[in-house]
């Protein structure tokens, strides 16, 4: 017994220490803990804070004890199972005190960037140009970058390209309103998008307004300047009125219109980076391959991204980089089965997306990859078009200068092996140059007459101290409608089958045109015909003879890429070397004769000209559609843009549509 009562004793005792240890607790606060005090967990403050007059602070703290990185075990791969491991406790240790300075530094990722010449896709140059090898940028799987059933941020594929020379956003006067100056603006937010799961918009659901002041500052700068000049063509104005007001429900294309804001902020302003404007066109980008898996998709959606998308490719610093929706649009353009004929937002994206690659085939020299018989412009000018209308007359003068672009993009090489042979073939071509120059004449005898100058003042009538004519034109449509139309001048007479372009004839052809053409941009106001104002201006630089004239022409390229942000450092060295500037010896012996310098103009003409030529037949008939153009180069980028066709784009990431809508879910649709 009493070994019995030794033992009970011995553990009540043990019992007794127990109940008077003190519990360890875990909902104290942080204070007490670091002064090794026990929390009496008073709420606000504890006890011990109060008496103390220290701040009583909570929360969770981690202690990092081992942070050693292992391998994840091997698991049997599985048809069905589709697992990445990712480390993400260095983002977790970031967040508190000290825990990322455990870890040791990373070493920095090195890409390699092709060394692609830093130029804008869309340029001038007047030479036969070879067919360059594109190599579309791969687009990464939708298994890497789209878990099922979320949407994570695409991957970057590009890195920022730092420019020194971009100057502070701000513009002269102008015709269109803008509330983004250099003193509007806010600072650009010091953070970038490093974090790659950072939410740009919610999920597709009824949303308010804009309420972050980062987004509705890149909307609004899209809205006043990006979407200014992509409804030039446009009398609607789906791309600056109507489509912002859609795409607060639709996440994919308000991730379009943000990139292309924030990327247009970044060229004008140099306080602003690409960081953003990628962040957005990643998001975008990565929702467009997700929706072209679905075939239940919104076909008009999915198309109208892709064409705004494209507008950022081409504002890109090295687009080359970047082609993953250039030829994608046409393809999308061509499933919705858009047209000439369209209407709604289907003709804005039409006419936007043909406009891009007319100016793109006059830079390069190259043809047009769709056919403009294919088009569907009705090209009666008999037919009365609505009065005020003149995108209707803008739209038949494109179709004109396309098929001026493929005429020049199949100049012959050589001579055929036969006189009689070439004698044909120079025949031929006369013909066509005859058929071309009557209709882009019978376009401007049958023109409206607000599509006409409203004020045509000579220089010496002028305060301006410019070297080219004061044009007045009122309307945007019509001022990109007169840049086309002096352009397609321009280039009719530098290719002529017959005429060499010192004849005096096509010289004085030339030199009217070009000095108009320059006269329409050196005094107009309206930065949305920009895009276009600088690629015919480089059509027409090529023809002027005067130092005066050619120094002038340099001004405005300058000021134009400080008003817009469009890159046209490029054009100054090919127009120097085709102005014959540098050789300066040459130019200051002339100079001191009096003798205007002659530009080394392209040669367009056939040095097997033959004058001994039979009397010209009535000129043919227009070609039936479907026939096509003669061989040329044909625009590499978009030859096979087209889902039909085996290299279709948008590689492993495109499925048939079951249906595409007969009617528009949007009244401007």
């Amino acid at each position: 017994m009493a070994t019995n009562d030794t033992a009970g004793g011995t553990a009540a005792g043990e019992n007794t220490s127990a109940a008077a240890r003190p519990k360890r607790v875990r909902t104290g606060c942080l204070t007490c803990r670091e002064r090794h005090l026990k929390c009496d967990e008073g709420l606000p403050d504890c006890q011990n804070c109060r008496k103390s007059s220290r701040p009583c602070k909570r929360g969770v703290r981690l202690n990092f004890i081992d942070t050693q990185v292992k391998s994840p075990p091997i698991t049997p791969p599985t048809q069905e199972w589709d697992i990445t491991f990712q480390d993400e406790s260095r983002e977790i240790a970031s967040e508190y005190r000290g825990g990322l300075g455990r870890y040791a530094a990373l070493p920095p990722e090195v890409e390699d960037v092709p060394d692609i010449k830093d130029e804008a896709l869309y340029q001038f140059s007047s030479g036969v140009m070879n067919t360059p090898t594109l190599a579309h940028q791969q687009l990464p799987s939708l298994q890497q970058s789209i878990p099922v059933g979320n949407v994570e941020s695409y991957p970057a594929v590009s890195q920022r390209m730092p420019d020194n020379s971009r100057e502070q956003h701000r513009h002269s006067s102008s015709n269109t309103d803008s509330t983004f100056t250099s003193q509007t603006m806010p600072p650009a937010p010091s953070s970038t998008y490093s974090n790659n799961k950072q939410t740009l918009t919610p999920p597709s659901e009824d949303r308010g307004p804009l309420d972050s002041p980062e987004e509705l500052l890149f909307m609004q700068v899209f809205v006043e300047e990006v979407g200014l000049w992509m409804d030039s063509l446009d009398p609607y104005k789906h791309f600056s009125r109507l489509l912002p007001s859609d795409s607060l429900n639709e996440p994919m294309l308000l991730n379009a219109f943000l990139a292309c804001g924030a990327r247009h902020l970044s060229l004008v302003n140099s306080v602003y980076s690409e960081d953003k404007a990628l962040h957005y066109y990643d998001d975008a980008t990565t929702r467009l391959l997700e929706a072209l898996q679905n075939p239940n998709r919104n076909t008009v959606m999915c198309a109208t991204t892709a064409v705004i998308l494209n507008v950022y490719e081409i504002m890109s610093e090295r687009p080359l980089q970047r082609m993953n929706h250039i030829a994608g649009a046409r393809a999308l353009i061509k499933e919705c089965r858009w047209t000439a004929k369209s209407t709604g937002v289907g003709a804005a994206c039409f006419w936007l997306n043909v406009g891009m690659e007319l100016l793109s085939c006059i830079r390069f020299n190259w043809q047009v990859a769709w056919d403009p018989d294919l088009w569907g412009v009705d090209m009666d000018f008999s037919k009365e078009i609505e009065y005020g209308c003149e995108e209707g007359w803008t739209y038949r003068l494109m179709y004109i200068v396309a098929k001026i672009a493929n005429f020049r993009s199949t100049v012959p090489r050589q001579a055929e092996s036969s006189q009689h042979a070439e004698s044909v073939r120079l025949q031929n071509r006369f013909n066509d140059w005859n058929r071309l120059k009557d209709w882009i004449d019978s376009w401007n005898n049958n023109i409206p007459r607000t599509m006409r100058p409203m004020g045509y003042l000579y220089p010496h009538q002028t305060t301006s101290k410019s070297a080219f004519p004061e044009v007045w034109l009122i309307k945007r449509t019509t001022i990109v409608a007169r840049l086309f139309y002096h352009t397609g001048m321009c280039l009719l007479a530098q290719t002529h089958p017959l005429m060499s372009t010192r004849t005096p004839e096509m010289h004085d052809l030339q030199q009217t045109h070009a000095h108009d053409l320059c006269g329409i941009v050196a005094h107009v106001k309206d930065r949305g015909v920009a895009s276009v104002a600088i690629r015919s201006l480089a059509i027409a630089a090529e023809c002027l003879v005067l130092r005066r004239e050619q120094e002038e022409v340099l001004e405005i390229f300058d000021r134009i890429q400080k008003e817009t942000g469009w890159r046209t450092g490029f054009l100054h060295k090919e127009l120097k070397e085709k102005w014959g500037w540098n050789n300066e010896e040459q130019y200051q012996q002339q100079q001191q004769q009096n003798v205007p310098v002659l530009p080394v103009l392209p040669v367009h003409n056939f040095p097997y000209q033959n004058t001994n030529l039979p009397p010209v037949p009535p000129p043919p008939t227009a070609p039936k559609p479907g026939a096509g153009p003669r061989q040329g180069i044909i625009n590499p980028i978009l030859r096979s843009a087209d889902f039909s066709a085996p290299t279709h784009p948008y590689q492993n990431h495109y499925v048939a549509p079951l249906h595409l809508p007969p009617q528009p879910q949007y009244s401007h649709y």
